[in-house]
Order: structure tokens, then C-alpha cells, then sequence
């Protein structure tokens, strides 16, 4: 019911398309953890990869790949549990765009989308 958005569409069909998969594991009790969240429902997190040939010297970075998916123009934060020291905007090619450093606080990385639009994020790690 409702508009495209609010039915949930584009996460029906990512859990059509890449269900999860059960792996069996110990019954022991383990902690509820994740790498990732979005803020916005509006934001998709397309892809986690380690940085390419392209991020020379920066073995410990991995690329973030987003995308605004209703058309619309948000702000937004990624948030992750991972031990960021760096984040930068950068290109499809992994090349660090002309922005620089984006501030990392407590609610994460802010970012703007305009409608449809893929950002490419830039995480160094600490070691």
C-alpha cells in the first residue's frame, strides 16, 4: 500500500534477489554487530570493497559505494564500527576528489545525495 517508498520496494527486492544465507555457527551467544548503517531509508549501501591498485600506499582502505534511491535530495549518515582515522570523497576510479577529508563525528559521516546520485566514500583504517 501506499507509494514505492513506503511499501518498501527496494528492499523487498534486495532480499529477493540477495537473500541471506545460514551458516552454522556455535551456539554460543555472540554480540549483535554491524559494519554499517544508513540514516536516510532513501540511501542503499550498494557495495563494501577493499580500495584498489587505484589507492596506492593505503592497503588498510576499503571504498564505500551509496546511492540515493527515491529521487529525492538528502542528507544522510553512514555510521560504522569500523576503526576509521580518514574518510574522503572519491571518483569511481578510487581518486580522491577535490573535497578533501570529510569530519568524522559522532553520528558518522554526513552526506548529500541529489536524486540518483552514487557517492564513492573513501575509508583509511586504523591499523
Amino acid at each position: 500500500a501506499g507509494s514505492f517508498q513506503e511499501a518498501g520496494v527496494i528492499q523487498c527486492a534486495y532480499n529477493l534477489n540477495f537473500p541471506l544465507h545460514a551458516v552454522p555457527a556455535s551456539s554460543a551467544q555472540c554480540p549483535a554487530w554491524s559494519a554499517f548503517s544508513v540514516s536516510s531509508p532513501a540511501i542503499v549501501l550498494e557495495t563494501v570493497k577493499q580500495a584498489g591498485a587505484r589507492a596506492e600506499g593505503r592497503p588498510e582502505a576499503v571504498v564505500v559505494r551509496l546511492y540515493e534511491a527515491y529521487g529525492s535530495t538528502v542528507t544522510a549518515w553512514l555510521q560504522t564500527s569500523l576503526p576509521v582515522k580518514e574518510a574522503m570523497l572519491c571518483d569511481l576510479l578510487e581518486r580522491p576528489t577535490a573535497q578533501g577529508c570529510l569530519p568524522l563525528g559522532q553520528q558518522g559521516l554526513r552526506l548529500s545525495f541529489t536524486p540518483f546520485c552514487v557517492l564513492s566514500v573513501l575509508l583509511v583504517l586504523s591499523q
